[in-house]
């Protein structure tokens, strides 16, 4: 399972390096609220999905490696699959979960051992806007790990040549598997709107 899904080092460490070099002279990155994050212990990160340099930003403000759950098409191409599972992607089939039973015991096996996940719940970008949140991986995750679901906040804003990015770190959320998914996810999400300044 780990040489199947586990991150390499090496990859992420040179792609956040390049990452920072490309993406400075555009971004101005400002951080908040990473005390919010646990220092040794597994949590699910939910952020505001607002386009697709939410992702490498989002490695340059978490001062932890993560792992990403993303959609199974980005990783039909043969370099594109291995460049993605080492920097952490766990490919997703919506549509067919069954054929992702391996991704998710992955997923629940990276929890226990303490790792950060980022699912987002949006599934795709909604610009300037929320989308609705889909619950599946939350109750599912609800359904088997007590584990805190830090809400975060993306918002881009022009700032002379450069876009400032923020990104905030919200308060963890804690779910009982008894309460109702959407209920405790819909707080979530009015949390990450509030968090995001939409």
């Amino acid at each position: 399972m780990r040489t199947e899904f586990g991150r390499k080092d090496w990859v992420c460490s040179i792609t956040k390096y390049t990452g920072r070099i490309l993406l400075s002279p555009f971004f101005r990155l400002k951080t908040d609220g990473t005390e919010n994050l646990p220092r040794n212990s597994a949590f699910i990160l939910l952020p505001k999905h607002q386009r697709w340099e939410d992702i490498p930003l989002l490695a340059l403000a978490t001062p932890r490696p993560l792992y990403y759950v993303a959609k199974y098409e980005l990783f039909t191409n043969p370099l594109s699959n291995w460049y993605l599972r080492s920097v952490g992607g766990i490919p997703l089939n919506r549509q067919r979960p069954l054929e992702s039973r391996r991704s998710i015991k992955a997923l629940i096996e990276f929890l226990k051992e303490g790792e950060g996940i980022v699912v987002f719940p949006e599934g795709t970008y909604y610009r300037g806007r929320m989308g609705p949140g889909q619950t599946g991986m939350v109750r599912l995750i609800l359904s088997r790990l007590k584990v805190p679901f830090i809400p975060v906040g993306i918002n881009y804003s022009r700032e002379g040549a450069r876009t400032l990015v923020r990104i905030r770190f919200g308060n963890a959320f804690y779910g009982d598997s008894s309460a109702p998914a959407n209920e405790f996810l819909d707080r979530i999400m009015k949390e990450i709107k509030q968090l995001s300044g939409l």
